[in-house]
């Protein structure tokens, strides 16, 4: 998990949870919270983590405390440097939370907002390198194997600018395993339910088709026309309208919105995001 590089001053005293001293909140979603937190060791030894905090009214759900436990039994599958890793779990009578790597850093959706707000685009070399680690990460997690060496079939199915994280050390990593698809999974997506970040959804998402690695190939394309062309792919008012451009797919190729950028660069982002899975790549390191 990510925040700036340095430690903020709590404005109280910490929250002291087992081993962990848990500082001020530095992201809030609908399961979960996450800290910035202190792993607190024998002699003296310390460590800055992050905790991604189930809330405590979900705490006490089954189908919740699940998903929560089945996002760290994934994740911590997958051993990848572009993937942000799982340290521990901490379950409690009415506490649970997933500690994480900190990673300092900034979201891939903040450093392209920041260059939008001063009238620049993240140069092709560098969202280049940054969309090759976060393949590279989503390779890793497709092709994780269960403690038997069963394949787990891992889609991550959110896919998009949030949910990777550049490290102050030039590395992305991919992370927030929280509604991946897995055959093993002990959670199940009720019927007839979406998941995901609508503009970057795909096509068989959105119907409610099956999903499998093309669907995060495809999600990894519309976040690379957006790096490249500094614009969004699919923009609307409301959930529906983006779905039904999604549908109707991309309307604008890469070099229609910027001339100057290389034809083989758009012709691999469009194929991408093609609306036929098989018209795709099909797997992350092969795009």
């Amino acid at each position: 998990m990510s925040s700036p590089a340095t430690v903020p001053a709590a404005r109280s005293e910490p929250e002291r949870v087992g081993r962990y001293l848990l500082f001020e909140s530095i992201a809030r979603g609908g399961m979960a919270q996450v800290h910035l937190a202190r792993l607190v060791g024998p002699v003296g030894f310390s460590r800055i983590v992050a905790i991604k905090r189930l809330h405590p009214h979900l705490a006490l759900e089954p189908e919740f405390v699940s998903m929560f436990l089945d996002e760290a039994r994934l994740a911590a599958r997958i051993q990848h440097p572009n993937v942000v890793p799982i340290l521990d779990v901490v379950s409690l009578p009415t506490e649970l939370f997933i500690v994480l790597e900190y990673v300092a850093g900034e979201s891939l959706a903040a450093l392209a907002r920041s260059e939008t707000q001063a009238g620049q685009r993240v140069p092709p070399a560098i969202a280049s390198a940054v969309l090759v680690g976060a393949l590279a990460g989503l390779h890793a997690a497709h092709e994780a194997k269960s403690e038997t060496g069963a394949p787990l079939e891992i889609v991550h199915r959110d896919v998009s600018p949030q949910n990777v994280i550049v490290g102050a050390d030039g590395l992305p990593r991919v992370l927030d395993f929280g509604i991946a698809h897995a055959a093993e999974r002990l959670a199940t997506t009720r019927t007839g339910q979406v998941k995901g970040k609508p503009a970057y959804m795909s096509p068989e998402q959105i119907s409610g088709a099956p999903v499998d690695r093309r669907t995060d190939v495809y999600s990894s394309g519309v976040m690379a026309w957006e790096l490249f062309t500094g614009r969004r792919l699919f923009h609307a008012a409301s959930d529906a309208q983006i779905f039904q451009l999604v549908s109707a797919g991309a309307k604008q190729s890469l070099r229609e919105v910027l001339p100057e950028l290389p034809a083989e660069l758009d012709r691999v982002v469009m194929r991408a995001i093609s609306l036929d899975p098989g018209r795709r790549f099909q797997t992350a390191r092969d795009f």
